[in-house]
C-alpha cells in the first residue's frame, strides 16, 4: 500500500507500513477519532509512519489543518488496538481512523486549533457521505477502549461536529443534584445503568456491580457526551443524557 491515490481529494500522501487488509471482507462502517498525545505534530506523524511503532491511522490532521493520508481507506490501519463496540472486537477492520495532532491530557489538554477543527469537519463529512456511516458510529477512541484511552478528550468539540452533521449528540442534561451511583455500589439500579451503556455500545458486564470497568465506561461516556464534568460518577445528568441518546436511536428504547 505504498502507492495509492488519496481518498480525500486534498490530502497529501505519506504511506505508513503499519497496515494490512481488512479481515473477512469487512467494509468500514465506523469512524474513530483520536488525539496523538505527543508533544509535536511532526513527532506524531513520524511515529505513525515508523514500522517499529506498529501503529497508524488512515488520516492525520495537524494544527494548521493540513490533512495527510497514511493508509488507503480500503486498508486496515492499526489505530483502534484492543477495543470493543456493540459486541465487535476487530474494530481496525470495521473503521476508519483519524489522528488529530494534540498533546492531550499529558500535555495539559490544550484546545484544538480552529483550522484543525474545520479540516476535521470537512474530512469527516466526506468520509461519512462516501461510506454512508450512521451518526452513532462516529466515536471516540475512549468510547471503544475506556480502560486504556482518553482521547480525543473532553476538550474535543463533539457538539460542534454534530451541528455540521457529524456524529450522534443530544444536549446534555444540566449538572446538578439528584441520586447518583459510583464505584462500589451494587444492585438493580446499577444493572439497569449497565444495560443502558451496553445498549448504546459500551463494553460493560451487566451484573449489578459498579466496578472499575463500569467507572471507565461512565468516564468515556462523559468525555464524549457530558464533558462538563468527567468523574466516573453516574449522576442524574449522566444517566439522563444517556437515556436521551438511547431514545433518539430508532428501535433501541
Amino acid at each position: 500500500m505504498n502507492d495509492f491515490q488519496p481518498d480525500f481529494a486534498t490530502a497529501r500522501i505519506r504511506p505508513s507500513p503499519n497496515c494490512g487488509e481488512r479481515k473477512n471482507g469487512r467494509t468500514p462502517d465506523m469512524l474513530i477519532l483520536h488525539y496523538t498525545g505527543m508533544p509535536t505534530a511532526q513527532a506524531a506523524l513520524d511515529w505513525l509512519c515508523t514500522e517499529a511503532s506498529q501503529v497508524s491511522s488512515h488520516y492525520f490532521v495537524d494544527e494548521a489543518g493540513l490533512i495527510t493520508q497514511l493508509v488507503p481507506e480500503s486498508g486496515r490501519a492499526w489505530h483502534a488496538g484492543q477495543s470493543h463496540w456493540k459486541g465487535e472486537t476487530d474494530l481496525n477492520s470495521a473503521s476508519i481512523g483519524i489522528e488529530i495532532a494534540n498533546p492531550g491530557h499529558a500535555g495539559g489538554s490544550p484546545p484544538f486549533h480552529e483550522a484543525q477543527i474545520e479540516a476535521v469537519i470537512a474530512l469527516c463529512r466526506d468520509i461519512i457521505d462516501r461510506h454512508n456511516l450512521p451518526a452513532e458510529r462516529v466515536l471516540a477512541h475512549s468510547d471503544i477502549a475506556p480502560l486504556r484511552k482518553q482521547d480525543p478528550g473532553e476538550s474535543f468539540p463533539w457538539g460542534r461536529l454534530h451541528q455540521a452533521g457529524i456524529g450522534h449528540w443530544v444536549e446534555p442534561m444540566p449538572v446538578g443534584g439528584g441520586r447518583f451511583f459510583q464505584e462500589g455500589d451494587t444492585g438493580q439500579p446499577v444493572e439497569a445503568l449497565q444495560t443502558m451503556l451496553s445498549l448504546y455500545g459500551y463494553n460493560v458486564r451487566v451484573d449489578g456491580a459498579f466496578d472499575a470497568e463500569t467507572t471507565a465506561a461512565i468516564c468515556a461516556f462523559q468525555r464524549h457526551f457530558r464533558p462538563e464534568r468527567v468523574d466516573g460518577i453516574a449522576d442524574a445528568s449522566t444517566i439522563g443524557t444517556l437515556h436521551k441518546l438511547l431514545t433518539d436511536l430508532p428501535g433501541v428504547v
